[in-house]
């Protein structure tokens, strides 16, 4: 059996606010492009950054993330690359490649949301560690 892996984790800034549309069969997409940057020393000593932008695409988020993806936020992005082609008016072939989000593969990483203001504990996503502690848990030596 042949192995494969195709997975992308990013780091980035988003460069305008999540779109929001649906398919004929009523599946929603979410889109929106994050920029990361790549920084090195070129052949002067002088640092060089380069930005990379990366077309992302995930499926029925919930309205916690449709209202987070704003542009400058900072997100990490966990998916895989997907390559499609079509033909453009012009009958052109167009070649896209995008990151497409895995289910629970999308994280805001600053703590703002559009008025510069935290997000309250009480958000609608849980943190980890807001499971209840369990008995076997007072058992452990640490």
């Amino acid at each position: 059996m042949a192995f494969s892996l195709n997975k992308v984790m990013l780091i980035g800034n988003l460069g305008q606010d999540a779109e929001h549309r649906f398919t004929t069969n009523n599946t929603e997409i979410t889109s929106f492009s994050v920029a990361t940057t790549y920084g090195y020393k070129n052949r002067d000593g002088e640092w060089v950054n380069e930005t990379t932008w990366h077309n992302v695409i995930a499926f029925s988020l919930s309205d916690f993330f449709k209202n987070a993806l704003k542009k400058g936020r900072k997100v990490y992005i966990e998916g895989r690359i997907s390559k499609r082609n079509y033909e453009n008016k012009d009958g052109q072939k167009v070649y896209v490649t995008e990151i497409i989000a895995d289910r629970n593969g999308i994280i805001p990483l600053d703590s703002r949301d559009d008025t510069g203001s935290s997000f309250s504990s009480s958000s609608s996503t849980p943190a980890i560690n807001d499971a209840p502690a369990t008995a076997e848990d007072d058992d452990l030596p640490f």
